[in-house]
């Protein structure tokens, strides 16, 4: 894979007919594939880099055809080369770093992979930040908060994370990640800024990954049953993946170093969420209970008073709307033909 694309997109920038240059790691990632195409759409020439452990090639299938595009297949644990840097062809503006696995079953699966990339990953780009004066973003998570005794999470809540059990290899690289970005900005001035993104879901999300609408989408449309873990009456908080772009690009255009919560406030249970999955797609199956996993959070909402306060920001995609979108995406990936309606499409409250 070369980065011939970004050659060109350096000498659009150098007529002034680009409005900068970024990088995106994790870029062939279900979000990061979404940003990179959203960061053409505003006007930056970019680079992105993936490993592909959990990224997917197909993802970029759209962004290959984009002058302003370039990419390298790198690991964000390896510091860059001098040759990778060179790729950059002059001051980079934004570093957007999302390089690492984010569901269950990616970081059990990748586990010291996941920790590296939030460690010597986030070491690596915010010292490339520091060389370049470039503006640093980090995609943390709302998985910081653990499972949480306070409700809804606002930004400055500490968090209740077992810092030894099976999801801390994630947790904790992600507290990791971000103290690191909080103390480059305070000792070197890097101009950061740090994502808390809630659970966030749409097209490009592997089928195989391990987030409870992937999960329930692929279960249902392969004939079930739907696999709810617990009692179903664990909560969670559902933002469609345009509602989360549009987030981060507010975020880049104002000046802060606060964590910011970005997620739909809308609440809803597993077991709720589970139902209307098996109304949309109008499949007659079963819906199962399953142990809940250790350390699975009871409750998950995010307070967006900072998003709305500083950003202007709050989602407008309801729960129904991008659920139908997801649908037929995976529809689509797992070729599976849509069945003949036998009852109108739920609609209470969502």
């Amino acid at each position: 894979m070369s980065h011939n694309n970004f050659k060109t997109a350096n000498q659009l920038l150098n007529r002034g007919q680009v409005k900068g240059r970024a990088l995106v790691t994790g870029a062939a990632g279900f979000i990061g594939s979404h940003l990179c195409e959203r960061l053409i759409a505003s006007g930056y020439a970019l680079l992105g880099l993936d490993n592909f452990v959990t990224g997917r090639p197909d993802n970029l299938s759209r962004l290959w055809r984009m002058p302003r595009f370039g990419f390298v297949e790198h690991d964000v644990i390896e510091p860059l080369s001098l040759d990778l840097e060179g790729a950059l062809g002059g001051r980079l503006d934004w570093i957007f770093h999302l390089a690492s696995p984010a569901s269950p079953p990616q970081y059990q699966r990748h586990s010291i992979a996941c920790m590296r990339s939030n460690a010597e990953g986030s070491f690596h780009l915010l010292e490339l930040a520091r060389r370049h004066g470039a503006g640093f973003l980090l995609a943390s998570t709302s998985e910081i908060y653990g499972d949480p005794e306070v409700h809804p999470q606002r930004e400055s809540y500490w968090g209740n994370v077992n810092p030894i059990g099976p999801r801390a290899v994630y947790d904790e690289a992600k507290r990791y990640a971000e103290a690191m970005t909080v103390d480059f900005q305070r000792r070197f001035g890097v101009d950061t800024r740090i994502v808390r993104i809630f659970n966030t879901y749409g097209p490009r999300m592997a089928p195989d990954d391990g987030r409870v609408i992937s999960n329930f989408i692929t279960q249902a449309l392969r004939g079930g049953p739907l696999t709810v873990y617990g009692d179903g009456t664990q909560t969670r908080a559902f933002q469609y993946v345009s509602d989360l772009l549009d987030g981060i690009m507010r975020l880049t255009e104002v000046a802060t170093h606060e964590p910011i919560n970005l997620g739909n406030p809308d609440e809803f249970t597993v077991l709720e969420l589970a139902k209307l999955t098996r109304e949309l797609v109008d499949a007659r199956v079963d819906i199962v209970f399953e142990p809940l996993p250790i350390d699975d959070p009871r409750r998950r909402r995010p307070d967006i008073s900072r998003a709305k306060q500083l950003l202007g920001w709050q989602p407008r995609v309801p729960l129904l709307d991008g659920l139908t979108r997801t649908l037929a995406y995976f529809r689509a990936q797992l070729r599976v033909p849509p069945i003949p309606r036998r009852s109108q499409a739920p609609r209470q409250g969502l």
